[in-house]
């Protein structure tokens, strides 16, 4: 017997959705640091991490940058939680005060000129370890480009900052990164005020032009006073009788 129309319809939905699913939630089996098509249009590159006792750096994935397109550079970032075992490693190594280190590729933050010569290279920046535990895992990363949007400097701070010797029992807030990204493109330094130098200058040179008399020293404003002065001394000592002198007799 035939079957009614709404039901195969309905038994044709079903099976779509069913075959769609398996198609959208395959890419969940790639790796978090391969470079990669995403949903935004852009791409994303790894973000590494590295904690050692013996501090020689072994970078392992922490997550992903995904840039996205646009004219300014706009980042998105998706991250792992820390394993079981990581988190033990990591309190070791903030135990003998040991560093905790990310890197990134050196790449152009626009997912739309991506053709362009990628930089070779990675940027690393790194906290203590300690100050990482503490913080429970909240950071703050900061993405630094040049003009044309290519990365030149990454850097890391933690909330706190210090290590204060607090001890962090509690596994699971060693878990999930609490992370703050933010991109820092390059700032004007504001430049010498040449313009404005000169006009003062003007503004001087015409004022001792109009008030001579500032620029000389004291004995050339008032030589002439002292001149008068001196004569009137000499003028009277002159005029004077000498010392001692008596009435003549005849």
């Amino acid at each position: 017997m035939a079957l009614p129309l709404t039901f195969n319809i309905a038994l044709f939905s079903t099976l779509f959705f069913v075959l769609f699913t398996d198609v959208v939630f395959c890419n969940n089996g790639r790796r978090v640091g391969d470079v990669m098509d995403t949903e935004f249009g852009g791409f994303s590159v790894p973000l590494e991490h590295s904690f050692e006792v013996d501090d020689v750096a072994q970078f392992r994935v922490r997550g992903a940058l995904v840039l996205k397109a646009g004219r300014e550079p706009s980042v998105a970032l998706t991250q792992n939680q820390l394993s079981e075992e990581d988190r033990a490693k990591l309190k070791e190594v903030a135990a003998v005060d040991g560093l905790y280190r990310i890197r990134v590729p050196r790449v152009l933050l626009q997912a739309d000129r991506q053709t362009e010569r990628q930089l070779e290279g990675y940027l690393t920046a790194f906290v203590r370890a300690c100050a990482m535990v503490e913080s429970h895992l909240s950071d703050v990363i900061s993405l630094h480009t040049d003009v044309s949007g290519y990365l030149i400097g990454v850097s890391i701070v933690t909330l706190p900052g210090a290590c204060r010797g607090t001890e962090v029992e509690d596994e699971v807030d060693l878990e999930v990164f609490n992370t703050t990204l933010s991109v820092m493109g390059p700032v004007n330094a504001p430049g010498p005020e040449t313009a404005l130098f000169l006009e003062r200058m003007e503004m001087e040179t015409e004022k001792k032009g109009k008030n001579p008399q500032e620029q000389k020293s004291f004995f050339a404003k008032y030589w002439y006073l002292i001149l008068g002065g001196a004569i009137f001394l000499v003028v009277s000592s002159a005029a004077q009788p000498p010392a001692g002198g008596g009435s003549e007799q005849s």
